[in-house]
């Protein structure tokens, strides 16, 4: 049986890992000027980058709880979580064309 510390410490590792997810895809969105560019970027660095944060928060801090096995884990800590950034920042988020972002004079050339 699972127990509540091992349920909420897994809870907030896919919550993280969400967050991280969202806000590495709409970095992608915005900064990168092409369609594919974004969606490659987010492919191939987004799930790096959930695997550092899994591995910080899981080893580190001991979150999350034993999920039978390693595909488990990777599912649960990378791939619903990428998936679930990615559509928080495409169905919620305004489209990159509606936000303005800052000029790029304000920076030295020294």
């Amino acid at each position: 049986m699972v127990s509540l510390v091992a349920a909420v410490g897994l809870t907030m590792l896919v919550g993280v890992n969400t967050l991280v997810a969202a806000v590495l895809t709409r970095y992608f969105r915005l900064r990168l000027s092409t369609r594919w560019g974004s969606a490659l970027y987010t492919a191939l660095f987004g799930p790096v980058a959930l695997v550092i944060v899994t591995l910080l928060l899981s080893g580190g801090l001991g979150l999350g709880g034993d999920l039978g096995g390693r595909e488990t884990a990777l599912l649960v800590s990378v791939v619903v979580p990428l998936t679930l950034g990615y559509a928080i920042d495409l169905f919620w988020m305004p489209p990159p064309d509606a936000v303005d972002l800052p000029a790029d004079e304000g920076r030295s050339s020294g």
